[in-house]
């Protein structure tokens, strides 16, 4: 079993601070969502966590298996088993879907150890079927003119592809119908079990209805100010976060969507 911990975790960006002091742990064989409302630091602990060098850590600690995440480079992370499932994946003209993923599978064998291109297609093309993606977008520039859709199962098919010990997925579910949120929710629960943990960043019930979280967080003001199983994120669906807030005695403003 793997363990990712978070501590006191402070951020700035631009020198504002955003997290102010986040605590969370997250094991393998566990999947939590992080709900909360607009600019509480949702994608500013995600893209913390992965190393996103324009956010400055002022405080606290990020930990895999006991070994310091803060230290590494963001292919260090990587290669250690993290994986980041981005709200805006970029396009990236001149290499391939396929190159790319076979690339960063190899990445994390031993030199001597590479995936054979055969096991590697066979695998590909199979969980490529599975999320309903054309078997062709394998050989198109990576997210190059996808669609939203597109680009958001193609995170669900990487991340199928390198198997990391945790995936932090920042509103995977963005932008998706219906159709394409029910393939990504099957994407993610073929992955649990035993040897994966996954980070669901999201403002809507929805996807919790199709990935049933084991924990749900709820942000607010920078930090995690309250815990709880799936009913949680069904009350915020139905009273907001406003409710939430005054029975914590919190002073943070909310938007009229928040409400």
């Amino acid at each position: 079993m793997s363990e990712l911990v978070i501590k006191d975790l402070h951020v700035s960006i631009a020198g504002k601070e955003i997290l102010q002091g986040v605590n969370l742990k997250l094991k393998t064989g566990e999947i939590h969502a992080i709900m909360g409302p607009n600019g509480t630091g949702k994608s500013t602990l995600s893209e913390s966590i992965m190393g996103n060098p324009a956010y400055t850590v002022t405080q606290g600690s990020v930990t895999l298996d006991g070994k310091n995440l803060l230290d590494m480079t963001v292919d260090e992370r990587a290669r250690a088993g993290l994986f980041l499932a981005m709200q805006y994946p970029a396009e990236i003209p001149g290499i391939t879907n396929a190159e790319f993923i076979h690339g960063a599978i190899n990445a994390r064998r031993p030199e001597d150890d590479a995936l054979p291109m055969r096991d590697f297609l066979k695998e590909l093309y199979e969980n490529m079927q599975f999320l309903d993606m054309k078997l062709e977008m394998s050989q198109r520039y990576l997210n190059h003119g996808f669609s939203g859709g597109e680009k958001k199962r193609n995170e669900i098919l990487q991340m199928m592809m390198i198997k990391p010990k945790f995936a932090v997925l920042d509103e995977i579910d963005s932008g998706l119908d219906i159709d394409a949120l029910k393939v990504v929710s099957r994407g993610i629960n073929k992955m649990r079990g035993k040897d994966f943990g996954a980070l669901m960043i999201t403002h809507y019930q929805r996807l919790l209805d199709y990935v049933v979280p084991d924990v749900v967080h709820v942000m607010m003001g920078g930090r995690v100010v309250a815990e709880g199983g799936p009913e949680l994120a069904k009350r915020l669906e139905t009273e907001g976060y406003s409710k939430l807030r005054d029975e914590l005695g919190l002073k943070i403003e909310l938007t009229d969507e928040d409400v």
